[in-house]
C-alpha cells in the first residue's frame, strides 16, 4: 500500500508591535531534519555602544586627571580622611583610650602611672590630634568642593551647548515643515517661543526675583 507523506505541522508566530498585515512566520520542525529551527525575531539593540564606551572613556580620562594634578599635601590629606573613619583606626583609638587610663589609674600591677587623672596629657594629645585632623578634613573638602564645581560648570557648558542644538533642530525642521507646507500639532506662537535664544543672565534672574516660599 502507498503510504501518503505525513506533513509537519508548523508554529506561527506573530512578532510583537509587526503591523504589516502578515504574521511573521517561524516553523517550529523542519521538513528535512526534524530539527528546531532558530527564531528570526529581532532582538532590541542594546543601549550599549561605541558612543557609550567613549563617553565613560573620557569620563575617566578626565576624573584621573584631576587626581594626577593633586599636590603632595591635598594627597596626604586624602589618605588621611579616607583612612580615619575606618573601623580598624575606631578600634585602634579605643584600646589607646582603655589602656592610658587603666595605666594611669593603677589598675595594671607592675606599671606606675605617669599622666595621673585627670590625665591632663592624654588630654593635650586627643586636642592637638583633633586640631590637626578636623584642618586635614577641611583641605580635602575644599579640593572636593572645587572639583565639584568644575563638574557643575562642565555640565553647564554642556547644557548650553546642547540648548543651541536644539534650537538650531527646531529651526531646520520648521524650515522643512514650512517647505513641505505641513500642519503641525505645535502652533506658530509656540514654535517662536521655542526657537529663541536662551539668555542665561535672564533666566538667572528670574530664578532669583521667584520667591522660594
Amino acid at each position: 500500500m502507498r503510504r501518503e507523506p505525513t506533513e509537519i505541522p508548523t508554529a506561527r508566530h506573530t512578532v510583537p508591535g509587526e503591523n504589516t498585515g502578515r504574521p511573521a512566520q517561524v516553523d517550529a520542525v523542519t521538513a528535512d531534519t526534524g530539527t528546531v529551527a532558530a527564531s528570526p525575531i529581532e532582538k532590541h539593540p542594546s543601549r550599549e555602544g561605541p558612543a557609550l564606551q567613549e563617553n565613560i572613556e573620557a569620563i575617566k580620562a578626565w576624573e584621573q586627571s584631576l587626581l594626577h594634578q593633586r599636590s603632595s599635601a591635598e594627597h596626604f590629606s586624602d589618605w588621611i580622611t579616607s583612612n580615619a573613619a575606618r573601623g580598624s583606626v575606631l578600634i585602634a583609638h579605643v584600646v589607646w583610650f582603655a589602656s592610658w587610663i587603666s595605666v594611669n589609674n593603677g589598675w595594671i600591677p607592675g606599671i606606675a602611672p605617669f599622666d595621673p587623672f585627670p590625665f591632663p596629657f592624654l588630654t593635650m594629645t586627643v586636642s592637638l590630634e583633633a586640631i590637626f585632623l578636623a584642618l586635614v578634613v577641611l583641605a580635602s573638602q575644599n579640593r572636593l568642593g572645587q572639583q565639584s564645581d568644575k563638574r557643575a560648570h562642565l555640565d553647564l557648558q554642556i547644557n548650553l551647548l546642547a540648548e543651541r542644538e536644539m534650537t538650531a533642530a527646531l529651526r531646520l525642521l520648521s524650515d522643512i515643515a514650512a517647505h513641505l507646507n505641513v500642519e503641525g500639532t505645535v502652533t506658530p506662537a509656540q514654535l517662536r517661543d521655542l526657537v529663541k535664544n536662551t539668555d542665561v543672565h535672564a533666566v538667572a534672574a528670574k530664578i532669583e526675583e521667584t520667591p522660594t516660599r
